[in-house]
């Protein structure tokens, strides 16, 4: 029977970060892990999709060029090639954390965890003490119960990656963030994508200024959009509607995602009010002592960052250096599609009904001189502030660069600097970022 200090459930990003972080602190690791490591961030989602999406901005980038005379023909598209890359890609990363876990002397097994009467973990035969046990165990897609679903061949979100063929005619269900992305990451590629959404509009979580711009890149683009659909039935090769009916060889449910619930109901762990997550206190504490849970498990933003967070602080509390809980507003939220999508904090509409005097400018990528140069003239640049204290309430960034120049304003209002500051800030020229200047000196202005 092997003893451990603490024992962390799943090697996603949540997970391996925070063993990591444990085995620094001094305590003696295990992690275990009943798929693959690196978890679905690495091997089916963040990570395999930007390989896709650099692929189809290739694409993007050849036909760009070829209207301001350096013509490029892309005769074919040699899929098995660029999966073979995408594989290359993981299996670099997953060695990555192999090492990592090596030189922190962390303890790797790959098993099916469960949790004993006595809150320990049988992970096959092997039976494991933990004195603190992490739950990282993240999530799985979620299948809506539609007709006929149960009866054909369809990817998702996990399985799309092992796809070896590139389809002629690919149908998504879905309009978020994963789905949207892997219908820029197709079409460039010379897939004719649809994309059926059954809520009133496709990325409701986005601004609604940068849902348009996105939407309007997606149809120039040539993929279908129909938002508001219902669907009547799917069958072997076609999605049907109530008016029309759209043929597929490939079809792909991305509706979103639910928790990996099985083994904390098989232990008692308590779930908050809806019963999707597990209820957890500010140090990440389930309801039985020295059991934690992070991530995907207990709901807020679902990403690989604000999980990694999470472990962070959760094993901090192990440790006895307890932290504040990690902050939503500072989490940034990213949508990598041409052009990109990034943001984080409170909207207008949010800053408004929690009783600010909200004061908001935005500046046009088209007026900037690196877009004009570059081609990249689609998007903006808001920050959302209030007129007492001058401070950053949220801010929202379309067009190239946009999930990295974020982090400017992001460190800014973390550290609980105010417009006035970014508004100090000297930018390069001629660089995009200028924008995040031009936008905080019209808010100084405005004041």
């Amino acid at each position: 029977m092997a003893s451990y200090d603490v024992a962390v459930v799943g090697a996603g990003p949540g997970g391996y970060i925070a063993a990591i972080h444990a085995a620094q602190l001094g305590k003696k690791v295990i992690v275990i892990e009943r798929k693959e490591i690196g978890g679905v961030c690495l091997n089916a989602g963040c990570i395999p999709s930007k390989s896709y999406l650099k692929h189809s901005h290739w694409a993007l980038a050849a036909k760009e060029a070829s209207r301001f005379g350096i013509t490029m023909e892309i005769k074919e598209i040699d899929f098995p090639k660029l999966v073979q890359r995408k594989n290359r890609v993981v299996t670099t990363l997953q060695g990555g954390i192999k090492q990592l876990f090596k030189s922190n002397r962390i303890t790797y097994i790959e098993g099916e965890a469960s949790l004993t009467k006595e809150h320990q973990l049988q992970v096959d035969s092997k039976q494991i003490i933990a004195k603190d046990i992490l739950l990282a165990t993240g999530g799985y897609p979620f299948v809506p119960p539609i007709k006929g679903i149960d009866k054909v061949k369809y990817l998702t979100t996990d399985t799309f990656f092992q796809m070896t063929t590139l389809p002629r005619k690919l149908v998504i269900i879905g309009g978020g963030i994963i789905a949207v992305e892997l219908a820029f990451a197709m079409q460039p590629l010379g897939v004719a994508v649809t994309l059926l959404e059954v809520a009133p509009d496709i990325l409701l979580t986005e601004d609604e200024e940068a849902r348009s711009i996105i939407k309007q890149k997606l149809q120039g683009m040539g993929i279908t959009i129909k938002a508001g659909v219902k669907i009547k039935q799917v069958g072997s090769k076609a999605v049907q509607l109530n008016d029309v009916t759209y043929e597929f060889d490939q079809l792909l449910v991305a509706t979103g995602r639910r928790a990996n619930l099985e083994l904390v109901k098989n232990a008692g762990i308590e779930l908050e009010e809806s019963q999707r997550f597990v209820k957890v206190d500010q140090h990440y504490q389930t309801n039985i002592p020295h059991i934690y849970a992070i991530g995907d498990l207990i709901g807020g933003y679902q990403l690989a960052h604000a999980a990694s967070a999470e472990g962070l602080s959760a094993v901090d509390a192990i440790c006895g250096k307890k932290q504040a809980p990690v902050a939503q507003r500072y989490i940034p939220r990213c949508l990598y599609t041409d052009p990109e999508v990034a943001s984080f904090g409170l909207s207008e509409t949010q800053a408004v009904e929690k009783g600010f005097d909200v004061v908001a400018k935005s500046a046009p990528y088209a007026s900037n001189g690196k877009a004009i140069a570059s081609e990249e003239t689609a998007g903006f640049v808001k920050i959302i502030s209030e007129k007492k204290y001058h401070e950053i309430l949220g801010a929202v960034i379309v067009g190239s660069n946009a999930t990295e120049m974020i982090h400017t304003i992001l460190a800014v209002a973390k550290a609980e600097g105010t417009v006035d500051e970014l508004n100090d800030v000297i930018f390069a020229h001629p660089t995009l970022s200028e924008l995040t200047g031009e936008v905080a000196d019209a808010l100084e202005k405005s004041y």
